[in-house]
C-alpha cells in the first residue's frame, strides 16, 4: 500500500477485509457470551424477571448513547480509532456482568457492556464502508453474516463452558483475553486515517482518474478543511428515511428472536423443543443469506435488494400467520415461513448501512450512529409493540405489525439507491 493511496496490492485488500471481518465475528462472539449466560447471571446476583426487563433496556439506551458519541468521534479521528478502542473496551467489560453479586453491580457492568457494545457496531460498520469503498463492489451483507457466525461460536463456547462445569468467571476471562489477542491482529489491516488504501473516482466506479480520491467514509478530513456543520452536508430527508427503514426493518428482526418460538408453542401446542426449532430455522436461514446477498446487490442493486428482499420477508410471514390448527404440520408450515422470513430479511439493513455510510463526505459516522441507533431503537421497540398488541388479542394479531413494516420497506427502497449513478453498483 503506497503512502499516495492510488494502489493496494490484493494482499491488502484482503488483509483489510480479514481485519474487518474478524472485528465483526469478534462483536458477535462477544454479545452471545452475555445472552447465553443471563439465566447463570441473574441467578448469581439475585435478580427477578422484572428487574431484567428493565437492565435490558439499559443496556439498549447505553448502547444509543455510545452510538452517538462514537459517530461524533469517527468524524473527527477516523474509524479506525474508534473501532480498536471500542472492541479493546468491550472485551475486558464482559467481565463486568459474571463478576456482579447484586443488582446494583450488574446495571453499572451492563451500562459499560452497552456503551462500549453501541460504539463498536457503529465503528465496525463505518469501517465497513470504507472497505467496501475500496472493494468497489458489495462485501457489506457477508460482515454482517460473519456477525451471526460469531453470536454461534460465541452460543457454543458458553454451552461447552456450562455443560463441562467450568468456572465461568474464568472461562470469560480467557475468552475476552482471545477477543484482545484478535483485536491486536484484526488491527493491522483495519483502514488507518488518512483515506482508504485505494483510489475511486467521484462516480465509486473502477476506471476513474487514478489521481482523484474519493472521499471515504469513516476517514476524518483534514484539519485544513473548513468545519461545516455536519447536518448541512447531509440530506436530512434521505437520512431521516433511512433511519426510519433501519426502525422498521430492526422491529421485524427484533419480533423473530423474542417471538418466533414462543408463536410456533402457544399457536400449535407443540412442546418447547420444536419452538426452539422455528428460531433457529430463522437465525441459520439468515446468517446462511447473508453471504449470497452481495453478488446478487453487485448484479441489480441495492434498491432491488431491499424491496425484493422486503417482499420475501412479507411472504415467509404470511405464511407464519395462515395456519392457525393446532397440529404437526401447521407448525411445520410456520416454521417454513419463518426461515423464508429470514431469507428476506438477511440482506436489507446491509443495503442501508452503506447507504448511510456514503451519504456525505466528512460526516459519515454521525449518519452512521444515527441509522445505526435507529435501528437498535426498532429491535428494543419491536417485541414490546407485539407483546402489547398480543396482550389485548392474539399473538397472531400482534405480529401483524411485522408486515406494515415490510410494506413500508417495498415503498421507501429507492433511498437506499447509490448516490449520482443511479441504482446499478459497478461490478469487479
Amino acid at each position: 500500500m503506497t503512502d499516495s493511496g492510488r494502489s493496494t496490492a490484493p494482499e491488502h485488500l484482503g488483509r483489510s477485509r480479514a481485519g474487518v471481518t474478524a472485528i465483526f465475528c469478534l462483536n458477535g462472539f462477544l454479545a452471545a457470551l452475555w445472552v447465553a449466560h443471563i439465566p447463570v447471571i441473574t441467578e448469581r446476583t439475585g435478580t427477578s424477571h422484572e428487574l431484567l426487563g428493565g437492565l435490558l433496556l439499559l443496556v439498549g439506551a447505553a448502547a444509543f448513547v455510545g452510538m452517538q458519541v462514537c459517530g461524533h468521534l469517527i468524524d473527527r479521528v477516523g474509524s479506525r480509532t474508534t473501532t480498536i478502542a471500542a472492541a479493546v473496551v468491550l472485551c475486558p467489560a464482559m467481565l463486568g456482568p459474571v463478576l456482579a453479586t447484586d443488582p446494583v453491580g450488574l446495571a453499572c457492568a451492563l451500562a459499560l457492556f452497552g456503551f462500549a457494545n453501541g460504539s463498536l457496531d457503529v465503528s465496525m460498520n463505518a469501517q465497513a464502508v470504507v472497505v467496501e469503498r475500496i472493494y468497489r463492489r458489495p462485501i457489506m451483507s457477508a460482515f454482517h453474516g460473519f456477525f451471526s457466525v460469531g453470536g454461534l461460536l460465541g452460543s457454543g463456547a458458553v454451552a461447552l463452558g456450562l455443560w463441562m462445569q467450568w468456572p465461568v468467571v474464568a472461562t470469560v476471562a480467557v475468552l475476552a483475553g482471545i477477543g484482545l489477542v484478535v483485536v491486536a491482529v484484526a488491527a493491522r489491516g483495519i483502514v488507518a486515517r488518512g483515506g482508504a488504501p485505494v483510489s475511486v473516482s467521484a462516480q465509486g466506479a473502477p476506471g476513474g482518474d487514478a489521481d482523484t480520491e474519493s472521499p471515504q467514509p469513516g476517514v476524518p478530513a483534514s484539519p485544513d478543511a473548513p468545519r461545516v456543520r455536519w447536518w448541512r452536508e447531509v440530506d436530512l430527508r434521505r437520512l431521516s428515511v433511512m433511519a426510519a427503514l433501519a426502525f422498521v426493518l430492526m422491529l421485524a428482526e427484533g419480533t423473530s428472536y423474542d417471538w418466533s418460538a414462543l408463536h410456533v408453542v402457544e399457536t400449535f401446542g407443540t412442546r418447547e423443543a420444536v419452538g426452539a426449532i422455528a428460531f433457529a430455522s430463522f437465525s441459520a436461514a439468515m446468517m446462511v443469506a447473508r453471504f449470497v446477498v452481495d453478488p446478487i446487490a453487485a448484479r441489480v442493486g441495492p434498491v432491488s435488494v431491499v424491496r425484493g428482499g422486503a417482499v420475501i420477508g412479507a411472504v415467509g410471514m404470511v405464511i407464519v400467520l395462515v395456519p392457525s390448527t393446532p397440529t404437526t404440520s401447521s407448525a411445520i408450515v410456520a416454521i417454513i415461513g419463518w426461515t423464508i422470513f429470514g431469507i428476506g430479511l438477511a440482506g436489507l439493513i446491509p443495503q442501508i448501512f452503506t447507504a448511510a455510510g456514503n451519504l456525505t463526505e466528512h460526516s459519515s459516522g454521525r449518519a452512521i450512529s444515527m441509522v445505526v441507533g435507529c435501528g437498535y431503537l426498532g429491535m428494543l421497540a419491536g417485541p414490546a409493540i407485539v407483546g402489547v398488541i398480543s396482550g389485548h388479542s392474539s399473538l397472531r394479531l400482534g405480529l401483524t405489525p411485522v408486515l406494515v413494516a415490510l410494506a413500508f420497506a417495498v415503498v421507501a427502497a429507492g433511498v437506499v439507491a447509490a448516490p449520482d449513478r443511479g441504482e446499478r453498483t459497478s461490478r469487479v
